[in-house]
């Protein structure tokens, strides 16, 4: 999980200091039997700080340590300075914490502190509760959670495979927006790389992977022309090229274009696509790895967070279609699903016995295996990572995937061989058509708009809830 500091702050007077400073210690324990408790690992600084210099030092000497999230603790009236030096002395993200003992006028400090952090744009998190109570104990772990996944993006790398695809601005970003907005930096690289690399994966290798699909999928429709057991195997070491390219320059998510070089001269990229993001491949299992086709760094960098937050796979959909007679949105593009949302079981087989490989559509003359299923349902929470006036935000509704009885039928309305996602959401019709800002959307299970919200605000970029009542544009 995550790694977590703790600084605990106190009176700056010698005499309160002394009758408080074990009243303090306690509670810094039970803060830490907490966080230990929901999985995370504790750092503490020792001494429970008292004056201007063990602010600093204490707060160095944690972030020595490179903490996920750094907690300034209030179980007392704690000098507002000492808070503000010790911020100067970590980069982490902050949380301040005060229990709500009428004794000891710890939420006194952490609002006085928190002005005064105000004061200066160093942004933080606040929570005041008692952990006994179940709710303030997961307000807690959201953070903690949520300040993990800002904190993972810092440093990492994004390969974008090929560049703009078909004209979408909503799929290019600002490399130089990146690396200053979300600590991310963006590596450039060709696509004939992954042509290249792919006619040196060994033929049985290649081969391997072929016949595990066909194996375990529900069908694998060869029709001698769009979909041939060679066309799949290229499909095959295009998954591989990319791994070996993800290895090479130390990917930690990507994009890759394929439109339209690929998919009109050698091959669909949606084999890689869909199996990079799930938790297993024909080698067997593995780490979901955030792959976005027509390599939308928006999109990848929301998936990216999602996985994050969650270790599952992210969804990846064009906004197909919406049956307003049903409430009832068709979320679709061609192979990028992850095959594990068709049963969302651990095991391969379960997954593929509902995917069927199709031939590509007229869209893609090279031809390929389009990895289609229909999802199975649940609770989701979508997001989007948009840009409003060149400003970031985040665009969150709830809402939840649904298996229609006439799922087929309604599939065959668009494009049959591609993957679907039949979703309702939260967000009105109406709303979420005019303000949502790009044609991809991004999905998890569970409701996740508590950590999202959380995210946001480390980031310093607007939360859109499009669900909420009177929302409007961020």
């Amino acid at each position: 999980m995550a790694k977590v500091a703790i600084l605990t702050m106190s009176d700056g007077r010698d005499f309160a200091y002394r009758d408080v400073v074990d009243y303090c210690r306690d509670h810094e324990t039970g803060l830490a039997v907490e966080l230990e408790r929901q999985g995370h690992t504790v750092l503490r600084a020792g001494r429970i700080v008292g004056d201007n210099r063990e602010a600093v030092a204490g707060a160095r000497a944690l972030a020595a340590q490179r903490p996920d999230l750094t907690i300034f603790h209030y179980p007392v009236w704690a000098f507002p300075h000492f808070s503000l030096l010790a911020a100067g002395a970590t980069d982490s993200p902050l949380l301040l914490f005060s229990n709500m003992h009428p004794r000891y006028p710890g939420m006194v400090g952490l609002l006085a502190a928190g002005g005064g952090l105000d004061q200066i744009g160093r942004r933080h998190g606040r929570l005041c509760g008692d952990l006994a109570d179940p709710g303030i104990a997961e307000q807690l772990d959201v953070h903690v959670r949520a300040a993990a996944a800002v904190r993972a993006l810092s440093g990492s790398t994004f390969g974008r495979i090929g560049g703009r695809p078909m004209g979408m601005y909503t799929a290019a970003s600002s490399s130089s927006d990146w690396i200053r907005l979300f600590g991310v930096d963006v590596e450039e690289i060709d696509q004939w790389e992954v042509v290249r690399r792919a006619d040196t994966v060994p033929p049985g290798r290649a081969r391997a992977g072929r016949e595990w699909i066909e194996r375990l999928a529900a069908r694998v429709e060869y029709d001698g022309r769009s979909l041939t057991p060679e066309i799949l195997e290229r499909q095959v070491r295009m998954y591989h090229a990319i791994q070996e390219l993800v290895a090479e320059w130390h990917l930690d998510f990507c994009g890759i274009k394929g439109q339209p070089e690929l998919t009109n001269h050698f091959a669909t990229t949606d084999v890689a696509e869909a199996f990079l993001n799930d938790p297993y491949d024909w080698e067997g299992p593995k780490e979901p790895f955030v792959c976005a086709t027509e390599s939308d760094m928006d999109g990848a960098l929301t998936m990216q967070i999602l996985r994050l937050l969650t270790g599952q796979p992210a969804l990846f959909a064009d906004v197909r279609h919406f049956h307003a007679d049903r409430g009832l949105w068709d979320l679709c593009n061609s192979g990028q699903h992850p095959t594990w949302y068709a049963a969302r079981s651990d095991d391969p087989a379960v997954n593929l016995a509902r995917v069927a490989f199709l031939p590509e559509s007229f869209y893609f003359p090279a031809g390929g295996a389009s990895v289609r299923h229909i999802a199975a349902p649940g609770e989701m929470t979508f997001a989007r990572l948009s840009r409003l006036d060149q400003r970031y935000r985040l665009q969150v509704t709830r809402g939840r995937l649904v298996s229609p009885e006439d799922g087929e039928e309604l599939a065959a309305q668009s494009n049959p061989e591609w993957p679907h996602a039949f979703a309702q959401l939260d967000a009105p019709a109406g709303r979420f058509l005019q303000q949502f800002g790009a044609n991809h959307i991004h999905a998890v299970p569970g409701d996740h708009t508590a950590e999202l919200g959380v995210v946001a605000s480390l980031l310093g970029i607007p939360l859109q809830r499009l669900d909420a009542e009177g929302a409007g544009s961020a």
